[in-house]
């Protein structure tokens, strides 16, 4: 196993994220305690150190089985995260009893990594707000030793955690992204590192194979791949991807099965990062699957100036070919449309088609937003 240097520790580069757990006939709250039992013991005997849950992971059980199956464990042996879970407002003012509750969960006195979890648009101005006393109560914990290292998850856009940074940037230790070779341009990662990179944070990835999706690709993508590293598996890129990052400290992958877990770790026995012409590579096959995928806004803004509804059509692409790129089950543009006005949404197009006599890129945007509005539950 790989190591990364973190203040005064070595942590293993690969952790186990605790968030897609196996389960018992589907049903995601339902964890397959054996099965996870086996994950667990296996990751702690081939040197991972680094443990991942939370709040509303498996429906609130993926921490009290963690916290139950690690126990077997000298506590010193390993070291365990979780979040503070503001990605839904109502636990807004909630963070002492929750706190408190998860070290519950978890049957342990202290985490040794917390985090303010999904920073992003929706939640922003609470996440600032004193009267909530997150950040009091979290810094208060941290002298106290209950917390030993601080630091946040963001699914946000760049403004968004820059306005957090510049909150509390001080006191983050550490910080989440959602960082793979696909959204390296397509969420705009690079920029995302660049800025953590400014606030001297050293970086965890979360998503490094987008939830699954960047470890089966199309026939041609991964002949692509193959050309290049024969005895390469295609997720073990995504890893690589991330060894080529120095600034990159931790790798969380949330492994389901013991067969991605074997795989995953031997990918960490050792470090083979990208070289130049392989780094092109695999980003010249993300900009495929993008093309593929995504419909070809420019943001040049024509169609608002023509659109009778003064719809911020660019954002809304933006997020369209966000969702449409992660499939089922996609949340990041369904989070980040909350933080949009009633009128601005998706489904407010009259399809009056407008915006389409401007458009450089002919794109038949009332339809897309058409499809938008239903793949997030909106009507028309």
């Amino acid at each position: 196993m790989i190591y990364n240097t973190f203040q005064n520790m070595k942590l293993s580069a690969l952790g186990m994220g605790n968030m897609r757990l196996p389960v018992v006939n589907g049903n995601d709250a339902a964890i397959d305690e054996a099965a996870t039992e086996a994950i667990l013991d296996y990751c702690m005997t081939h040197g991972i150190n680094y443990y991942d849950t939370a709040w509303g992971y498996h429906s609130g059980n993926s921490e009290l089985v963690v916290g139950k199956l690690l126990q077997k464990y000298p506590r010193e042996s390993f070291y365990l995260a979780s979040k503070f879970p503001g990605y839904d407002l109502n636990n807004m003012g909630k963070v002492e009893e929750i706190f408190e509750e998860q070290l519950r969960k978890c049957r342990v006195e202290y985490f040794d990594f917390y985090l303010f979890h999904n920073v992003c648009e929706m939640n922003i101005n609470q996440y600032l707000d004193p009267r909530y006393r997150t950040y009091e109560y979290l810094m208060e914990q941290k002298r106290n030793g209950r917390i030993r290292h601080l630091g946040f998850s963001a699914h946000g856009d760049i403004p968004t955690i820059r306005r957090f940074l510049e909150a509390y940037g001080k006191d983050m230790e550490f910080g989440q992204i959602e960082l793979n070779w696909f959204d390296w341009e397509f969420q705009n990662a690079k920029g995302k590192l660049d800025l953590l990179k400014e606030w001297n944070i050293p970086v965890w990835v979360m998503e490094p194979v987008r939830g699954g999706q960047l470890a089966k690709l199309q026939a041609d993508d991964t002949a692509k791949l193959k050309a290049a590293r024969p005895d390469e598996k295609i997720p073990a890129w995504s890893f690589r991807f991330l060894q080529s990052l120095p600034q990159v400290t931790m790798t969380l992958s949330g492994m389901s099965s013991m067969q991605q877990v074997i795989d995953n770790i031997a990918t960490y026995e050792e470090s083979k990062p990208l070289n130049d012409d392989e780094m092109k590579l695999v980003l010249s096959v993300a900009d495929d699957m993008i093309r593929r995928t995504a419909v070809p806004c420019t943001a040049c803004h024509y169609c608002v100036s023509h659109c009778p509804m003064q719809l911020p059509i660019p954002d809304l692409l933006k997020l369209y070919n966000e969702s449409v790129a992660a499939g089922p089950g996609a949340f990041i543009a369904s989070m980040a449309l909350s933080a949009f006005a009633q009128n601005q949404q998706p489904s407010c197009c009259i399809g009056c088609r407008a915006c389409e006599q401007v458009c450089p890129q002919q794109i038949h945007i009332p339809d897309a937003l058409a499809d938008f509005a239903v793949r997030v539950g909106q009507k028309g």
